[in-house]
């Protein structure tokens, strides 16, 4: 696969790529553990195929909701439904929004299953169930999470997403800003923006901002702190660049 939004990048290189002797076709996208790349990195063929998935199941959990309460439902939703819609979610979070949106749907149409009204039952079974927070937030938390642990506790398999100390440039000197920002890469591609280190970087200095000492913290602790900050931020969360 060429990974190119040129169209003339696929036919510079056919018939040169050769393995054994035998030349390999190009292909518009590959699986890699389950996650549809495709060659201009912008996974509509992947979230088309999680939330066709997902559809499935809610229509399974539709066929057996009259069957449980509503802790049953939303069990079963979690269990069953939401990691469909999470998996590997920050290696594809640079898709367009038109199709968060669709992943959105299909939560809401599970959620309506778990709210919808139970047979008439002894009023103790009647208990409010609890708002879940949107796929957005929790991806993310999870990227910020992620994040801390790239550039705050050095996980070796992490790497590749650090990102440098934001630097302050100054009329006399360029000077360290100090504290935990980060430099943000710059682009004019919104997709690129999108993108896990073009969003997290971002996110991850008004995080910082917000909540100092995350030198300081554990895992557990950024994570209840990325939640609480996140929920304190309208959804669709937009980050202006400065």
């Amino acid at each position: 696969m060429v990974v190119s939004r040129s169209p003339a990048a696929g036919p510079a290189v056919e018939g040169r790529l050769r393995f054994g002797g035998v030349p390999l076709l190009l292909q518009e996208a590959v699986k890699v553990l389950e996650v549809e790349v495709d060659r201009e990195l912008r996974f509509d063929g992947h979230i088309k195929h999680i939330a066709k998935k997902a559809s499935h199941r809610v229509s399974a959990l539709r066929s057996v909701a009259s069957f449980l309460d509503r802790g049953g439902k939303l069990l079963l939703y979690k269990a069953q439904i939401r990691p469909c819609l999470e998996y590997a979610a920050l290696s594809w979070m640079s898709c367009a929004a038109s199709h968060t949106r669709r992943l959105d749907s299909i939560q809401r149409q599970a959620l309506r299953l778990v709210d919808a009204a139970d047979p008439p039952d002894p009023p103790a079974k009647f208990e409010p169930v609890s708002p879940l927070d949107s796929l957005e937030h929790r991806r993310d938390v999870a990227a910020l999470v992620v994040f801390h642990k790239a550039q705050v506790q050095g996980v070796p398999h992490l790497t590749g997403l650090r990102q440098p100390p934001r630097i302050a440039t100054r009329s006399t000197r360029a000077v360290l800003t100090g504290g935990d920002a980060v430099e943000v890469p710059r682009s004019c591609a919104s997709q690129h923006q999108r993108t896990f280190v073009g969003r997290v970087s971002r996110m991850w200095n008004i995080f910082t901002a917000a909540v100092p000492h995350t030198q300081k913290m554990n895992t557990q602790s950024v994570k209840l702190a990325a939640n609480r900050w996140r929920l304190s931020k309208p959804t669709p969360l937009t980050l202006v660049i400065l």
